[in-house]
């Protein structure tokens, strides 16, 4: 038997779909959305809408963005000869949060994994290859530490090497198995600074 009517439900079961939302949660975002005032509903909704509507993939980078070219790519200060490479969107903002990291990014959109089906061309590789046709001195590999984020670095590190690109890996100090976007980022700066070559 159903303890809620068929909108609470089917709202907290919405909710409940997105990822890190348990059951409780979802009960509790509910019932919160349904006492929000209803502009604030309305505000809530439009953002979600105008968000999926409008954001897109960087034309450089392959972040996400409202404009053609991210604000990164765009700024002239950054450093657009290094190109750190990061397996999502969270990770290049956990680096950026260091506020130390001057260059450029390139956002893969996952990890080479033959276990779950991804290989080298179901990510953003040939679109970093493109990208090395350009002046390039230096890309880092900032793939997680877990087997898949060891298997895409390996790889792109043989992927690159025949260019002359120098090619290097962060270094330890991000747990093995551990998510870059939960780091903090002092463990961040580290591993950054103490990159190797591959």
């Amino acid at each position: 038997m159903d303890l809620y009517s068929g909108y609470i439900n089917k709202l907290i079961e919405e909710l409940a779909g997105l990822p890190g939302i348990g059951s409780k949660s979802a009960q509790r975002l509910a019932f919160h959305i349904i006492n929000m005032p209803k502009e604030r509903v309305d505000r809530l909704a439009a953002a979600m809408m105008e968000a999926r509507d409008k954001v897109r993939y960087c034309k450089e980078c392959f972040t996400l963005t409202d404009s053609e070219v991210c604000p990164i790519c765009s700024n002239v200060n950054r450093d657009h000869k290094t190109i750190m490479v990061v397996e999502n969107t969270r990770d290049l903002a956990a680096y950026e949060k260091t506020g130390k990291y001057m260059g450029v990014y390139h956002v893969l959109h996952g990890a080479i994994s033959p276990m779950l089906g991804i290989g080298p061309h179901d990510i953003k590789l040939k679109e970093l290859m493109q990208r090395l046709k350009e002046d390039v001195n230096e890309v880092i590999i900032a793939t997680n530490s877990s087997l898949e984020g060891e298997t895409t670095a390996m790889y792109i590190g043989k992927l690159i090497k025949p260019t002359g690109v120098k090619v290097t890996r962060i270094a330890s100090g991000v747990p093995v198995g551990g998510d870059l976007e939960y780091i903090d980022e002092v463990t961040l700066l580290r591993a950054l600074e103490g990159r190797t070559e591959l």
